[in-house]
């Protein structure tokens, strides 16, 4: 039995669409839609954002906002840090994507000498850097800050000195760098990536499960391989992009795309994985209503919250 508190963190500063900080307050609507109480039963911190960038220029075109993304990144991983420390288990729900990297340091800071697993269900790897970003939005980027990587072999822009020294202090955060060994991350439905990615990918030999191949071999036996390749890690996070699902379902998200996991199959997996006694920390993003139609993308990204929660109370 874990006791639960969920760390809201309604930013969107990482994305390149807008609307994903009213993710959250969509998932809590959903809860209550369905008359559940579900939000009542835990304590939750609100993480302060920085959301009024979005209304000013933007300093650093290959990382955007990144000053902004720093300040996230200190104060979620403290929060992180201390709900660990107290015994808690972190349920992080945020915006985008980029603030997952604020998590993963958390969670390192709280267990400086644990090996770190990180299981990333999405359907785009999250690896490229201010030197290979095609976009320059950062929730592209969280897991290459994790693992302290830049890439320089696809090299593709030129920083100026303020947006470099910014996405090193984002690497060190918590003076710890990397957070995590490249061979210790699990990507699954990943389906839409660039060739920047790829390379690392292949370079460090991270395993990546399809679409397909979940649905092949049903969640059980995906959970079984998962938790045998990370073995020797000591504690491992789940991070849930809704855009793992299909694009027939997941209209309620920046980027969606096709060949996704279905709801069902999305649920029954995580919930699998929630079984298992090194889970850490439980993470669900990019829920944006404002592409949605009758917040359905909430509404899932809540059954699939509930049932996790659930999952870690028996267990």
């Amino acid at each position: 039995m874990k006791n639960i508190k969920i760390i809201e963190v309604k930013s969107e500063i990482g994305a390149g669409t807008r609307g994903a900080s009213l993710g959250i307050d969509a998932i809590k609507i959903a809860a209550l839609d369905f008359m559940s109480n579900f939000f009542v039963h835990f304590p939750s911190e609100i993480i302060e954002t920085e959301n009024k960038l979005l209304f000013e220029p933007i300093e650093s075109p290959f990382a955007k906002r990144i000053k902004g993304i720093y300040n996230m990144y200190e104060r979620i991983s403290k929060s992180v840090f201390d709900t660990v420390k107290s015994n808690w288990f972190p349920v992080v729900l945020s915006g985008d994507h980029s603030t997952a990297g604020a998590t993963i340091a958390g969670l390192k800071m709280a267990h400086p000498k644990a090996k770190l697993g990180v299981i990333w269900i999405d359907a785009h790897a999250d690896l490229h850097t201010p030197y290979t970003t095609p976009s320059g939005n950062m929730h592209g980027m969280p897991l290459a800050a994790s693992i302290a990587e830049d890439n320089l072999e696809f090299k593709a822009h030129e920083l100026d000195d303020n947006t470099a020294k910014m996405w090193n202090a984002l690497k060190n955060i918590g003076k710890i760098s990397p957070k995590v060994m490249p061979e210790d991350i699990v990507f699954i439905s990943l389906r839409d990536y660039e060739k920047e990615e790829d390379h690392l990918i292949k370079k460090y030999g991270m395993k990546v499960i399809t679409t397909s191949e979940v649905r092949r071999k049903g969640p059980e036996n995906i959970s079984r391989s998962v938790f045998r390749y990370l073995s020797d890690c000591d504690y491992i996070y789940i991070s849930f992009d809704v855009d793992s699902l299909d694009a027939s379902i997941s209209k309620g998200t920046g980027t969606p795309v096709s060949n996704g996991l279905r709801e069902r199959e999305a649920e029954d997996l995580i919930a699998k994985f929630m079984q298992h006694r090194k889970i850490c920390c439980f993470e669900i993003t990019e829920v944006n209503p404002t592409l949605d139609r009758e917040n359905l993308m909430a509404e899932i990204a809540f059954n699939i919250l509930q049932r996790s929660v659930n999952v870690l109370m028996v267990n």
